[in-house]
């Protein structure tokens, strides 16, 4: 299979610099895989799409300020770094991408703030991410919630860099149950849920189950093989509760439909089954690549966001829903000008 097979032509007007006016008044494609057939609501209909035989699950990740711009210390030359990664054998050494690469060297000193500077250990294999030594007093994410800045997707064009601009990007680039900090992306299915959404899906039966998988830059790389069996998935951490994988497992025995709220969490769910014959309480690392032709195990329904072209995700959803007819979805999604990526409108696949 090749990446050509997924790709597609999107005018770059179609891609959301700014997310709806209300969460939930985004626009939502719906698409009934089973006969193939395709509606156009907004988001808030998602009321009328669920019921108690339907439970959902939610990424509760939170976006770390993981965007640091810094000076070199010998010459003044300004230095982007983006944290991906803690290391697990030293809390203060991360993975981290660094740009201009070319201008740093191992032990380059970068100043971010009178708390925190950077030192490059080591390049890593992919272009541009280095291990990197932290340097600060205090508590680091207090000092990254002081001088970072939310990670937006290189799509999203933020020329102008006003504290107004920072603080909305601060609060609806996260989700409304964002909780455990530590992803560089948002779960961007979930942004278009509010609070009152939520209570009103509760007040009709439908279960809500959270887990966590932190957003790595896995998740967005683009697959630069050919042949899209050549791909690796970059490893990113999960964690599932016992009393969440109880529900998800007595949900499918009781034959309830399983309602994934984004490709994490279909790639958290589908990892654990994987792994471990079920979905059974963990704190584990995906690297699960979901492509045609795929079996899934645990989720039944997904909502999603619309996806860049020759992307994993775009595979993920195509494994799903059949991918002509993801393709068909898309082209009308185009003509109808739906808004496309992370600030974008959404589909509900049922």
């Amino acid at each position: 299979m090749n990446i050509s097979d997924f790709d597609y032509e999107l005018p770059e007007e179609l891609i959301a610099q700014m997310p709806a006016d209300k969460r939930e008044n985004s626009r939502m494609m719906v698409l009934n895989k089973d006969n193939h057939t395709v509606e156009h609501k907004h988001f808030y209909d998602i009321l009328d799409l669920l019921d108690e035989n339907d439970v959902l699950v939610l990424n509760n990740t939170k976006v770390l300020p993981a965007r640091l711009f810094g000076t070199k210390q010998d010459t003044g030359a300004k230095i982007e770094i983006l944290l991906l990664n803690p290391s697990i054998q030293n809390p203060k050494q991360w993975e981290a991408l660094i740009k201009p690469s070319k201008r740093v060297k191992e032990g380059t000193n970068i100043q971010i703030c009178k708390e925190l500077s950077i030192i490059p250990v080591k390049r890593l294999e992919d272009a541009g991410e280095w291990l990197i030594d932290l340097k600060y007093e205090g508590d680091l994410f207090e000092i990254l919630h002081k001088v970072g800045n939310i990670p937006l997707p290189p799509y999203i064009d933020r020329k102008i860099q006003s504290e107004e601009i920072r603080k909305f990007d601060t609060e609806r680039y996260q989700t409304v149950y964002a909780k455990d900090e530590g992803s560089v992306a948002a779960p961007t299915a979930g942004l278009h849920f509010t609070q009152e959404i939520l209570d009103k899906l509760k007040a009709k039966g439908v279960e809500i189950i959270y887990i966590t998988l932190n957003v790595g830059l896995g998740t967005f790389r683009p697959v630069k093989c050919e042949n899209i069996l050549e791909h690796k998935m970059h490893s990113e951490t999960f964690e599932i509760t016992q009393e969440s994988a109880d529900r998800i497992n007595q949900a499918k025995k009781q034959g309830k439909k399983i309602v994934a709220i984004g490709t994490t969490t279909v790639r958290t769910l589908e990892t654990a089954y994987q792994k471990y014959g079920q979905v059974c309480a963990c704190h584990d690392s995906s690297e699960l690549f979901i492509y045609p032709p795929y079996e899934f195990k645990v989720v039944d329904k997904l909502l999603t966001n619309f996806h860049l072209p020759k992307s994993t995700l775009l595979m993920l959803v195509s494994a799903l829903a059949g991918k002509d007819f993801i393709f068909e979805a898309y082209r009308q999604a185009v003509e109808n000008k739906y808004r496309f990526f992370s600030y974008g409108d959404c589909m509900f696949i049922k």
